[in-house]
């Protein structure tokens, strides 16, 4: 009896648009796509949308940074994020923006909805502002010490240290991490959303079987301290969507951010026959939808975004899967050990579907941090994937081509052998349903080894050395070659890549999980060719190196211009790496103002007879004319940056806290330009 195809809606968190994806990321979006691929292997209507969160201060002050207008940073960081993840075989069927007409309306319609039911209120607030920036301070730009437990370095809004939440103001010795200055308090009326009037739809909602149980234990934590009004506005300057009908106030990236699923999957509605948003959006749908994110975004998903959906008359998430995160070798990622690894780095060195299978084995469904340790990255790939499942090809492929024409036998030698490997695909699913995937990955791996003594003990390398044994050889490798079929199957969600390179050796359609139980039987397979290659340390070695190289210098150089909220701090780079830093004298020979920049120069540097063009971010504390024959050092090495007002071809080297305190870094007065600094 056929099972009802289930209608299921799953989204992953959204990356956000100012930087690259890193493995860190991938967790989350290898997990969410392993089980994605599984309900579409089952027969079951499974969509996966996503999005790039394209909104907020940082990417506004990035793209500042960099001269450009966040709509092209937000742009080119998509392209790229698309391509990373198209690499590492993570499906989806629609990946969106939230800068984009479906989000705005569906943010205002959610913003109209809970304002008419009484959800929304206004009233003034005390802010820090920077006098510097001219700016009010989101929480993530200011920094300070723990009100909790002191912890110094920490973000306005909560604690890495103890997991505090807090208000801004409660922050010890805080200061802008724009600028650098104390900021002050200023006051600003502000939107709110009255978190407290779903209490108790929450308290039941949470604890119905919708969350993991260490997520609603954790929920309970704030349900015990009240659930605060959240603040659904920022002031201008603000990238983001204007508030409906208050000019000059913006709706706050998490306002907006979750709202970007409904937005990915109705641009995807739109160009999809058949496909109808209220099918899986309205309060009474019979359609299922999940959310997969991180650990450290769980309050936003688990209270915020439930308690909006119900207020604007859409319906809740079925289930939120949160997962924890990741530390390579043991430790937190480390741009000085090369350790931070972005997606492009490891895609320049290593087969994608090594680090989709590493994880899989590692993964449960809790939320437990897990570690990739690169010794036992290599071991466990070269052992399980190349060592037991594709070798059960590889050692029975080259008999059925040479002695049998590439025909399979007409009959299942072993019938009990192969029911045991197809009886076993009901607990793998139900494993893959529950996200329990190292425990699938185990149970699977337990089969290979089975495939492996069975060949093992009928020798099919004796079988061909002696005289009419053929039918035995070609029975023990059709067998081999079945079994290895079922092993490929239950491993494609994971795999996908390897599962279509062996579908096309097998010349099958693509593998669904009824289709696993029905054997190969008088069957003409391809001529084998290899389905992956060992995974080497040379590999890993090289990898890291450029994960210092890439991330380390460049990052501990920009610095040196100023620093954005979120980079870090305390991550010290290597000597070696330091010393590739070329400084340099020059003499500043031309200082010109740059049209449509609010804070660049245009510097034109003499390095002794040859001259570089530099666009510098210190208007706010010289006069061109105060520049031209002055001495300074500058970064010679740096790669050239291409910027909406030309090509900035290295950076001068200055310090202090950013306004009219902006000091260049002057050498000697015998200096002459062009001497290394050292």
């Amino acid at each position: 009896m056929s099972q009802k195809v289930r209608k299921i809606l799953v989204t992953s968190a959204l990356p956000y648009a100012n930087g690259p994806i890193h493995i860190g990321h991938l967790v989350e979006y290898i997990q969410t796509d392993i089980w994605v691929r599984f309900q579409k292997m089952r027969g079951n209507q499974c969509i996966y949308v996503c999005a790039d969160d394209a909104h907020g201060t940082p990417i506004m002050l990035r793209a500042r940074q960099q001269g450009v207008e966040p709509e092209q940073l937000i742009d080119a960081m998509s392209i790229e994020h698309r391509a990373d993840f198209a690499k590492f075989n993570v499906g989806f069927d629609n990946y969106h923006t939230t800068h984009s007409e479906e989000n705005r309306f569906f943010a205002n319609t959610i913003y109209r909805r809970n304002r008419e039911k009484g959800h929304i209120s206004m009233r003034t607030i005390t802010q820090a502002y920077d006098p510097v920036e001219k700016m009010f301070l989101p929480d993530r730009f200011i920094k300070g010490e723990c009100p909790k437990c002191g912890a110094k370095d920490q973000y306005g809004d909560n604690c890495e240290v103890c997991g505090a939440s807090y208000s801004p103001s409660e922050l010890i010795n805080p200061v802008s991490s724009i600028s650098g200055v104390t900021p002050e308090q200023r006051e600003s009326e502000h939107h709110f959303f009255r978190l407290g009037d779903f209490e108790t739809l929450l308290k039941q909602w949470t604890r119905g079987g919708h969350l993991q149980r260490e997520v609603s234990n954790k929920l309970d934590e704030w349900f015990a301290a009240g659930l605060q009004e959240w603040d659904i506005s920022r002031d201008a300057p603000y990238f983001g969507f204007e508030i409906p009908d208050h000019p000059g106030k913006y709706f706050y990236v998490w306002m907006d951010a979750p709202i970007g699923y409904m937005a990915s999957f109705k641009n995807l509605c739109e160009r999809t026959d058949g496909l109808e948003f209220d099918d899986f959006w309205r309060p009474d749908s019979d359609s299922e939808l999940y959310h997969f994110i991180g650990k450290d975004i769980i309050y936003f998903h688990a209270l915020f975004w439930p308690a909006m959906l119900h207020g604007a008359d859409y319906r809740m998430p079925t289930a939120i899967f949160s997962h924890g995160f990741l530390t390579v070798d043991g430790l937190k990622m480390s741009k000085s050990r090369g350790t931070f690894i972005t997606a492009r780095s490891y895609l320049d060195h290593l087969n994608p579907e090594y680090l989709r299978y590493y994880f899989a084995a590692k993964l449960g469904s809790g939320v437990e941090d897990i570690d990739l340790n690169l010794e036992d990255f290599i071991a466990r790939v070269n052992s399980d994937l190349v060592g037991k499942v594709v070798n059960i090809a590889s050692r029975c492929a080259g008999f059925i081509r040479k002695r049998f024409d590439n025909m399979l036998a007409d009959e299942i030698s072993e019938p009990e052998l192969l029911a045991h490997f197809s009886d076993a695909g009901a607990a793998i699913a139900e494993l893959y349903e529950t996200r329990e995937f190292s425990r699938a990955v185990r149970e699977i791996m337990m089969l290979a080894d089975r495939a492996n003594q069975y060949i093992d003990d009928r020798k099919p390398w004796v079988m061909a050395k002696e005289a009419g044994r053929d039918p035995e050889l070609h029975a023990v490798c059709s067998m081999g070659l079945n079994l290895f079929r079922l092993l490929i199957g239950y491993l494609r969600p994971i795999l996908p890549a390897t599962a279509e390179l062996a579908e096309a050796f097998l010349q099958v359609e693509p593998l669904t999980w009824d289709a696993l139980s029905s054997p190969l039987t008088g069957h003409r397979i391809a001529e084998f060719k290899p389905l992956m290659t060992r995974a080497e340390q040379g590999q890993i070695d090289a990898m890291v190196a450029d994960s210092k190289e890439n991330l380390g210098v460049t990052q501990a150089v920009s610095k040196s211009n100023g620093r954005l909220a979120g980079d870090p701090i305390n991550d010290n780079i290597e000597f070696p790496d330091f010393a590739k830093v070329d400084l340099r004298v020059v003499r500043i020979v031309r200082a010109e103002h740059v049209d449509g920049a609010d804070k660049l120069l245009q510097l034109t540097l003499d390095l002794g007879g040859v001259t570089r063009n530099v666009f510098a971010g210190i208007k706010s504390a010289y006069a061109p004319e105060e520049l031209e024959g002055r001495l300074t050092v500058m970064v010679a090495n740096l790669a050239p940056r291409k910027m909406r007002f030309g090509i900035s071809e290295g950076m001068v080297l200055a310090a202090g806290p950013g306004g009219k305190e902006i000091f260049l870094l002057a050498p000697d007065s015998g200096a002459e330009p062009g001497m290394r600094v050292k």
